[in-house]
């Protein structure tokens, strides 16, 4: 069957489905095809199972998991259909060669947390009053065990355990980690440079009419391969660049592990091929545009990491107000507090290389200058939101409340008033990961 046959059957979603919904949808096709296994490998903190899929008997294993994070639920309707469909079209299966293990959600504890801007209508505003990330220790995707100079990290919560005895089981040559950023072009990362997935990629955000990302990279010292396509990253890079930029001691500002791809490759003497796919929910056209803006690069760079500080101080002070009233061991109260009390130790080494590194030298293009004037500054009202949550049903807290709400939807309304941002149709969100998907494993089958 040719791609393009497969990805026009990929349905018209509107809306996230929750994790009772994904279950429930797991099981009936479980119950439907005898061919497919519905397993459960390990539970959440709070109790939630977690399971997969398997769906086809190929020499080879491929394990896509999703909510990697759980504001990220675009990958579970990607492996939503993808189930189904490989369940009623085996020859797919049979043709590549893979057995597939599918997880359509690794953190479902975290997602329930995120399930209020799942139906609906989906708006920025909305999107950051009901928003969940964990702080970096609770990150199924950064809790893998490590050690690196100074740094060690054996502590694993018990999703990622669940997620690690499956990669050990079967230890797959080709794994999917279905992350999803926010305000952005489409872009990838890789573990191995395989040049030949490169356009194919490209052309799949292409057909859909979405922009690839020409922007600031998410992270300074990321690896570029190609447009909007970069070599996966561990936590021994972050740690290395903290250490570049002034830190004498990164390990207590990094609470965490490493990557899951980082421990796939040590499960398979560095062969385990990892896809990542960032699809975003907004855009704005002008993330696609490559020529050059009358900013300064390095100045707006600067200005956003400003713009950055002065929220997290708006915060922090009324987050010192509302700590004394909240049950410090809620995964939203670690989330806040882990943000707030570690944002400036965090955001420095990032100021240092902004203020130094040559990168930024000359012109921003329109893409750059975007970025950091309006994407970067988006994710600042996120945190805020989450605080806000913690004031519920407190009357103590309401003024507070209020007052975070409203800087929420002021900020947000500010950064947006003046761009041409769109809010991304599902459908084409899952139609570039699925296509991703069948491109690396068929560029895998011939190498």
């Amino acid at each position: 069957m040719q791609l393009n046959e497969i990805l026009k059957q990929i349905p018209e979603y509107k809306e996230f489905m929750t994790i009772n919904e994904l279950d429930k949808s797991s099981q009936q096709l479980a119950d439907e095809f005898e061919s497919v296994e519905f397993t459960k490998i390990g539970e959440s903190a709070e109790g939630r199972n977690i399971s997969y899929l398997k769906i086809g008997q190929g020499t080879k294993n491929a394990l896509l998991f999703a909510f990697p994070h759980p504001n990220e639920p675009i990958g579970s309707l990607t492996i939503e259909f993808l189930s189904r469909f490989l369940a009623e079209n085996p020859e797919v299966t049979k043709d590549l060669g893979y057995t597939w293990y599918l997880i359509k959600a690794i953190d479902p504890d975290g997602a329930v947390l995120n399930e209020g801007w799942f139906k609906g209508e989906f708006t920025p505003i909305k999107y950051a009053k009901n928003y969940y990330r964990p702080a970096p220790h609770e990150q199924i995707e950064w809790t893998f065990p490590v050690k690196y100079k100074k740094l060690e990290f054996s502590d694993p919560p018990p999703e990622t355990m669940a997620l690690m005895r499956l990669m050990e089981k079967t230890k797959p040559a080709f794994m999917f980690s279905l992350h999803n950023a926010g305000f952005c072009g489409v872009y990838w990362y890789i573990t191995h440079k395989v040049e030949t997935m490169y356009s194919s990629f490209i052309s799949l955000a292409n057909q859909v009419n979405l922009p690839v990302h020409r922007g600031e990279p998410q992270a300074p010292y990321i690896k570029q391969l190609h447009r909007a396509i970069f070599l996966c990253d561990g936590i021994h890079e972050r740690y290395d660049f903290y250490e570049e930029n002034g830190v004498e001691n990164p390990q207590e500002l990094i609470k965490n592990g490493t990557s899951s791809d980082v421990y796939l490759k040590s499960l398979t003497n560095g062969k385990g091929f990892t896809l990542v796919c960032e699809m975003p929910y907004f855009y704005d056209r002008i993330l696609d545009d490559d020529s050059l803006s009358n900013h300064d690069r390095r100045e707006k760079v600067l200005e956003s990491l400003e713009f950055q500080k002065n929220a997290n101080d708006f915060l922090k002070q009324r987050f010192d107000i509302i700590k004394k009233y909240c049950d410090h061991d809620s995964r939203l109260f670690t989330a806040v507090a882990d943000g707030v009390e570690n944002f400036d130790k965090r955001i420095a080494p990032q100021i240092h290389h902004a203020q130094n590194s040559p990168m930024y030298e000359g012109k921003a293009t329109n893409a750059q200058a975007f970025d950091s004037m309006v994407s970067f500054r988006f994710y600042s009202p996120l945190r805020t939101g989450m605080a806000a949550r913690l004031c519920n049903n407190n009357s103590e807290l309401l003024q507070i409340q209020s007052e975070l709400g409203d800087w929420v939807e002021q900020t947000i309304q500010n950064l947006l008033k003046n761009t041409n941002f769109e809010v991304i149709p599902i459908k084409k969100l899952v139609h570039v990961q699925v296509g991703s998907a069948f491109i690396a494993m068929q560029q895998l089958n011939k190498m």
